[in-house]
């Protein structure tokens, strides 16, 4: 069944729901024929490369929004951390860290309902600096966007814009009471309107149905976004969802097939909650997903550029610029990078 589900992929016959559930549903037994069929399909559009893409917390906490599983919000005694909008010379240090460690993508994130003037200004201007400097694609995750907003940031070289729908229509109330799910999916269309990228996922493990996560993953193909981020809730303390528990690994890979299957073509990147879910099993996410983030999740750490290096070298992968250039990972060189400083707890964040 997975390979017949690969065939149709690759043949580029939508799979439908029914085949998505029972990629849910896949026995323990067949992890691992699962997990071909899902390589058979990210290897056919991206080969055995993976792609190392970084956060920049340039503007951390005190976020008016009630997102029910994040630490930055104002909302929730969450230790999570505060800090005022960083720099432009901040930020484009942390992108020239970011392309040392390899990386193809940077991405420069704001815990806010939307970006001020001020802010937009600060990532304009280091998005243009950064351009002129380095080969390095730029994603920015600011909030809702405006046409304008979204134009601009296009104009000043930002390659792509991240807004994650969370979760279903349906769920989402349960999760966010300060904007819509419709909210997110108008700046999603304002953004590609305005010839950037569309980066956006959701979160597993947020009391969601599978109705629900299915729902998630149809809906993101019907916006047809260019990239997709799979988090794995890790319940931060003094949210709303403090307490839920970890989602189990094998079911953590099952869902990155089915959304595989889901978007064929699709950047499929594993993210927020990787190392705390997936254990000793992070290596095996290669196989449907093709890009990760390193350096960690905004206000924790996760693993080390050395540790992801290692760990793409060891499964037979290799690192994607933004050049297109392929380039064998190197975890030798990789160990002298220091990772940014989070604040908070040392643990990762389903945020990204």
């Amino acid at each position: 069944m997975w390979s017949a589900l690969a065939d149709r992929a690759l043949s580029g016959t939508p799979i439908s729901r029914d085949d998505a559930r029972a990629v849910l549903h896949a026995p323990a037994d067949e992890l691992l024929t699962l997990l071909d069929a899902a390589f058979r399909v990210r290897r056919h559009h991206w080969g055995r490369r993976v792609s190392l893409h970084v956060l920049e917390n340039a503007k951390q906490g005190a976020c008016p929004e009630d997102c029910g599983f994040c630490s930055q919000s104002s909302k929730y005694a969450s230790p999570g951390g505060e800090a005022p909008m960083k720099t432009v010379d901040d930020l484009v240090a942390g992108a020239r860290q970011a392309h040392a460690a390899r990386a193809k993508r940077y991405c420069m994130v704001t815990a806010t309902r939307g970006p001020s003037q001020r802010d937009l200004d600060t990532i304009c201007e280091a998005a243009q600096r950064i351009k002129g400097e380095m080969d390095i694609e730029l994603c920015a995750s600011l909030g809702l966007l405006t046409e304008a907003k979204a134009q601009r940031l296009a104009s000043s070289g930002v390659d792509r814009f991240n807004h994650n729908l969370e979760t279903s229509e349906r769920h989402y109330d349960k999760i966010v009471s300060t904007h819509s799910w419709q909210d997110r999916v108008s700046t999603i269309q304002l953004a590609k309107a305005a010839g950037m990228d569309t980066c956006c996922g959701g979160i597993v493990g947020l009391g969601e149905s599978e109705d629900d996560l299915l729902d998630l993953a149809f809906a993101l193909r019907d916006l047809d976004v260019d990239s997709v981020p799979v988090n794995f809730l890790d319940a931060r303390p003094g949210t709303p969802l403090a307490g839920y528990p970890l989602v189990e690994p094998g079911y953590a890979l099952r869902a990155l097939c089915m959304f595989r299957f889901v978007h064929p073509r699709t950047d499929l990147r594993v993210a927020g909650g990787r190392e705390i879910t997936l254990r000793a099993l992070q290596a095996m996410a290669l196989y449907p997903a093709n890009s990760i983030f390193t350096q960690g999740y905004l206000t924790t750490g996760g693993a080390t550029v050395h540790d992801d290096h290692q760990m793409i070298k060891d499964a037979g992968f290799e690192l994607e610029l933004a050049s297109g250039e392929t380039v064998p990972a190197d975890p030798e060189s990789m160990a002298a990078i220091a990772p940014p400083v989070r604040r908070g707890p040392s643990l990762p964040v389903a945020r990204s």
